[in-house]
């Protein structure tokens, strides 16, 4: 009894692998037409179809129809960049090098994979509609946010609680501001400027936000120390 009773569990699980690496394949298809076609050109079923080696209605037992499709396409496009950019995310060197390491390893990314970056974006704003990649940003301004609330406890700078729910907020808006001038410069003929210097621009535009705020609250930080020696300068300042 036992032996047949395991033999519809282990067919059912190579089936279910089998989906799995279908999808896979459907995914990993849309995302190869995307990466080679025109910018702006519509990517049409068909043509991801044939990439993977099967037909539409094979297609279609894997997606409910094209919105379920081309939202799973963008989790997966959106899957590498976080893949890319979490790593980053981490207190380590200079104030500077943190904010620049981010927000280069995100304008790069874009720069390798701009019809990537456009399909996945092409909701991001939109009001009243969800989509991956806002649930990305969102998420990405919470590992921010995270980070900036670690820095604030750390250096000892003292934030009200609703100071603390806006700075959030701020956070979010950032994050926002990065996304639409990264749109904006993938829209250009040519990316002008290139995207080292693109990169520095926003970083410093952060930068002065971040150098804004902690002086209003008499801390001054410098960019360039390592944020160890930030630490130690911030702990051992006389306190008021």
């Amino acid at each position: 009894m036992s032996d047949a009773g395991e033999r519809p569990d282990g067919r059912r699980s190579r089936w279910d692998e089998h989906k799995l690496e279908r999808r896979a394949l459907i995914l990993d298809s849309a995302i190869s037409v995307i990466e080679e076609s025109p910018p702006d050109a519509e990517i049409h079923v068909q043509q991801i179809a044939e990439r993977a080696g099967l037909g539409r209605p094979v297609l279609y037992r894997h997606f409910t129809d094209r919105a379920d499709l081309d939202q799973a396409v963008q989790t997966r496009i959106l899957d590498s960049l976080r893949a890319r950019l979490s790593p980053q995310v981490v207190l380590a060197g200079t104030v500077d090098e943190i904010i620049v390491r981010i927000v280069s390893t995100y304008v790069e990314w874009a720069a390798e994979h701009p019809n990537l970056h456009r399909v996945a974006a092409q909701d991001f704003a939109t009001t009243g509609r969800s989509s991956p990649f806002q649930s990305a940003v969102e998420s990405v301004a919470g590992e921010l946010f995270g980070l900036v609330s670690l820095g604030v406890d750390v250096l000892g700078i003292e934030v009200e609680d609703d100071d603390r729910a806006g700075l959030e907020l701020l956070v979010a808006g950032i994050v926002g501001m990065a996304v639409s001038a990264v749109r904006g410069w993938l829209a250009r003929p040519q990316q002008v400027p290139d995207a080292t210097r693109f990169a520095r621009l926003i970083s410093d535009t952060v930068w002065y936000l971040i150098d804004g705020h902690t002086r209003v609250r008499g801390v001054t930080i410098d960019p360039d120390l390592p944020l160890e020696d930030l630490v130690e300068a911030a702990w051992t300042a006389p306190r008021t």
